[in-house]
């Protein structure tokens, strides 16, 4: 399938690439993430009028930044709760686009970048594909122009504030706290799992899944007894919502697995730490390593690559799960996966002290 609504958003992603690789071969002058950022930010809002700019760019504040979702827009939700802040790429000007993609990569790696396209555009899919059969009153929406740009207060070097970016299966949550950028709590999500653009098969969790399976095979019999939980888990347990709570640890400890797997559960992590820029990233992966011995690996459902299956990696200061949705061993079409840090989500560290 030929998927030509992708390719406008494809070029975009391609010119704030190299935009970015030009700025790396600049002097030693190249500002740090939180530098980049405050620039991005203040490029974006100079592009909006005053409306626009109301909705974009909100107060910080303990009930603000709670505000994210998962879900589709014109979903009814149990609480009233507005869904998610900020101004949709669907009400901006193609220069605004521009400026709020640019905002959300400067806070992000290329990697992660890429990653979050890839999931914009899969929801891009499942609207072209499921518009034929909606009823025309109906208020749920999908495809791009469904996500939301919010900053939370006033983009700052040294003070706290907030980018959001968000739609249907991602929520990207960035504190920038001085030079702590957070990314916790973010989800990111698909559906579907794959798809095509140009003869080439995009998968935007297929890293997730791929080393989750191989990492679970890697293990011995006795470990994968420890691993595998003796009931089934259908959705994130601390998903969207769940803010403060905390859970148990459970599968098989870190501390007895040998360097290979020790390894290949480092660069599973990775595929969630990595979102975020690389030198926050870096130093985040430093503190998962160190606390290495005292993080779980769990997991539930098929244990053979292409099957469903969720899993969950638990640490001191890391909190990643997986979860596709549905039932049996075939639901591999609709992930939904959360990353948090028990310890620091939405920078309490910096806002503590």
């Amino acid at each position: 399938m030929r998927n030509r609504h992708i390719i406008p958003l494809l070029l975009v992603l391609l010119g704030l690439v190299g935009v970015a690789a030009s700025t790396a071969r600049r002097p030693p002058v190249q500002a740090g993430a939180t530098t980049r950022a405050v620039t991005a930010a203040k490029a974006f809002l100079a592009t909006l009028d005053d409306a626009k700019r109301a909705k974009a760019n909100l107060e910080l504040n303990v009930k603000t930044r709670t505000i994210w979702s998962n879900l589709p827009t014109g979903t009814t939700l149990q609480s009233g709760a507005t869904e998610r802040n900020g101004l949709k790429l669907g009400d901006m000007t193609p220069d605004q686009v521009k400026a709020a993609l640019a905002l959300v990569g400067s806070t992000l790696s290329q990697a992660g970048f890429r990653k979050a396209m890839a999931i914009v555009d899969a929801d891009q899919v499942l609207e072209t594909n499921s518009a034929p059969t909606r009823a025309p009153a109906a208020r749920i929406r999908f495809g791009r122009a469904e996500y939301y740009v919010a900053i939370l207060g006033s983009p700052s070097e040294t003070e706290p504030w907030m980018l959001q970016f968000g739609g249907h299966h991602l929520a990207i949550n960035v504190t920038l706290a001085g030079r702590q950028n957070v990314l916790t709590p973010t989800h990111t999500g698909t559906q579907p799992a794959s798809y095509t653009v140009d003869g080439r098969i995009v998968r935007p969790l297929g890293g997730e899944n791929d080393k989750a399976f191989a990492l679970l095979n890697a293990l011995s019999a006795e470990q994968q007894k420890q691993a595998i939980l003796g009931y089934d888990v259908r959705n994130l347990v601390l998903g969207p919502g769940t803010d403060g709570k905390v859970i148990q640890p459970e599968g098989v400890r870190a501390s007895g697995f040998s360097p290979a797997q020790r390894t290949m559960l480092v660069d599973l992590a990775r595929e969630w730490v990595g979102i975020v820029s690389d030198e926050t990233a870096a130093a985040k992966m430093k503190e998962i390593e160190a606390n290495l011995s005292d993080t779980y690996f769990a997991w539930a459902g098929a244990t053979t690559n292409g099957k469903g299956a969720y899993f969950r990696i638990q640490g001191p200061t890391v909190l990643i799960e997986y979860a596709p949705q549905g039932q049996g061993d075939n639901n591999v079409d609709h992930i939904h996966t959360i990353y948090r840090d028990p310890t620091n989500d939405y920078a309490a560290k910096a806002a503590a002290r």
